[in-house]
């Protein structure tokens, strides 16, 4: 996993080396074991290295006999069998990607047809004149673009392209776009191909884009799942089978030269990753799990605990405190330059800390809910309407409240988008449900989390729930082996109560949370006054209304008083330009 970032400009120009300079510098976080550039004519690559696979022959871009250029950000999981598949290729590496620049030379834009991964890439081909751009097919790894007037630039982060904006005219201003600031407070995310950000734009997950004289002229995409596709399986069949790509995917998730761990909290996706490392490994696992001490919310520990014990782990728990929350929340907010306002980001943020003391990569069970089946919403999305089955995300936490100085309008306009996309499959309503997560809530919000917090410190986060094989098989099972008893994920349940009964697979889902509401509450007159004059807040909302939220007992009103305090630290640091030094109230303050 590594950071990149370039560009491709009109009409023949050449690469403006400040402008890669300042977009290496602005990634360079992400690759701290070194940084490298392509630069041929009107094209230049930067490559940030986190070395994982292959240290010392792995450094990129990697460069093939017909003058091909490719950058990375991410981990080919099947390279072995890639390489073993390509026979006669003049290896210059032993890493994991360069097989990429092999099956491009054989397949042209089919070459990832058959790679298992997570990745963000560039290649340039000199000989056709082109750079693709491309995105694995869950979005797991980060890309955005911006076609400026002198060309097309793109970059792991949109902190990149603002870099390389302001180096070329020396401006300190970033526009952002009002109705996905609208969006952001109503959904924690924002969806779709269009950013937060005036004219930054998200390669979408398993897409391709072709450029050519710096315009994009193709674009091509693979779904995350296979459509129109029901398996009817009986259940001993179906649990043999999902025991085989579970621990085949996790083993090709452990593929490392460097120390890994895992991210376990009490729930069953982290269990079953948990459960197959156990298998795979003779060393002890090594895991990691947020608690919050005396707070009013369900605690993770006991149960963490008592699966690390029966797996032999090493184990530890990381206490997060009110002072540690509003101590480090600018710097929270800040990684997140594509704003993501999930409380999850606090303890990911600070467990990635912690666990980067010991290891480079870490397992985490993201995705095991959205291709199985685990969230309670979809028991209610696969009712048809006259059983009171209905759409997701119809209202917000700003619905009732006079808090925008403009319309709220359009701001589910990106999940109506990808309703309507969802409906020309032959998906039924589960699976619909489930498809409409794979295009925003999976990519725009979690993902998003988990990549900007690890990546802060040059951690590697996989997530070997979202893998090709095993999403073709639990996308695909039928309804009642998703569904039963008034529980999602019954089968991978039902696996995890024979291969690891200390996971308590069939106990009632308690849910995870953190407290920044009750944290909040304990100051939010004060909170919500800094917060009203923050000038990213005001010039979008009115100043007593966010104050009326601050102190609200209200649930729905605790939730929008965090989210408006994560947009007040994001847009003083990625609009504003200021640094987050110093705690929440010297920010807000200062």
């Amino acid at each position: 996993m590594c950071g990149i970032a370039g560009m491709m400009m009109r009409g023949g120009a050449a690469v403006p080396r400040e402008r890669l300079a300042a977009m290496g510098r602005a990634v360079a976080h992400r690759g701290p074991d070194g940084a490298h550039d392509h630069v041929a004519g009107d094209v230049g690559f930067h490559h940030a290295r986190l070395a994982i696979i292959d240290l010392a022959t792995g450094d990129q871009p990697l460069h093939d006999g017909a003058g091909r250029a490719l950058v990375v950000n991410g981990e080919i999981y099947n390279y072995v069998e890639l390489r073993a598949a390509l026979p006669g290729v003049p290896w210059r590496t032993q890493g994991d990607c360069e097989p990429l620049l092999a099956l491009y030379d054989r397949h042209g834009l089919d070459f990832l047809a058959e790679v298992r991964g997570m990745f963000a890439l560039a290649l340039h081909d000199p000989g056709r004149g082109r750079v693709v751009l491309a995105r694995d097919p869950f979005g797991i790894k980060p890309l955005y673009y911006a076609a400026d007037p002198d060309g097309l630039l793109f970059a792991s982060e949109p902190q990149a392209i603002v870099a390389a904006r302001r180096a070329a005219s020396g401006a300190n201003h970033q526009a952002i776009r009002p109705e996905a600031a609208h969006e952001l407070l109503q959904l924690q995310f924002t969806t779709g191909r269009d950013t937060i950000f005036a004219g930054i734009a998200r390669v979408l997950p398993g897409e391709i884009l072709v450029v050519e004289g710096g315009e994009i002229v193709e674009r091509r995409r693979a779904p995350p799942v296979l459509p129109e596709t029901v398996r009817r399986q009986p259940e001993r069949a179906a649990l043999a089978a999902i025991d085989r790509v579970v621990m085949d995917s996790v083993a090709l998730h452990e593929r490392s030269d460097v120390p890994y761990g895992l991210f376990l909290s009490s729930g069953i996706d982290s269990a079953t990753v948990l459960t197959a490392m156990t298998r795979l490994d003779a060393a002890p696992v090594r895991s990691y799990t947020a608690a919050f001490p005396e707070t009013g919310v369900h605690d993770e520990r006991e149960t963490a605990a008592a699966m690390a014990r029966a797996a032999g782990a090493r184990h530890t728990e990381l206490p997060i405190t009110a002072e540690a929350f509003f101590a480090r929340l600018p710097e929270i907010a800040a990684c997140l330059d594509d704003p993501v306002a999930d409380y999850a980001v606090v303890p990911n943020f600070l467990l990635a800390e912690r666990a980067a003391e010991d290891v480079k990569v870490v397992l985490c069970g993201v995705g095991g809910d959205e291709i199985f089946a685990g969230y309670s919403r979809y028991r209610r999305q696969a009712l048809p309407r006259w059983l009171g089955g209905r759409p997701r995300r119809r209202k917000g936490p700003c619905d009732g409240l006079d808090l925008f100085r403009t319309p709220m309008a359009g701001w589910r306009d990106g999940i109506a988008a990808a309703e309507a996309e969802t409906a020309t499959h032959a998906f039924n309503g589960l699976q619909r449900a489930q498809a409409l997560d794979f295009a925003d809530w999976l990519p725009h919000s979690v993902l998003v989390a988990v990549d900007r917090c690890l990546m802060h410190f040059g951690l590697e986060g996989r997530t070997p729930l979202l893998d090709r094989a095993v999403a073709d098989f639990g996308f695909a099972l039928p309804n009642g082996l998703k569904l039963r008893g008034g529980q999602g994920k019954y089968l991978l349940r039902r696996w995890l109560a024979d291969a690891n009964p200390t996971a308590k697979p069939f106990a009632k889902k308690l849910g995870f949370t953190v407290p920044v509401g009750e944290w909040i509450a304990r100051d939010g007159a004060r909170l919500g006054d800094l917060v009203a004059r923050e000038p990213g807040i005001a010039e979008l909302c009115r100043p007593a209304t966010v104050r009326q939220v601050f102190v609200s007992p209200d649930k729905a009103h605790r939730l929008l008083a965090w989210r408006l305090l994560f947009f007040a630290l994001w847009h003083r640091r990625h609009i504003r330009g200021l640094a987050p030094d110093g705690g929440t109230l010297a920010c807000l303050d200062g």
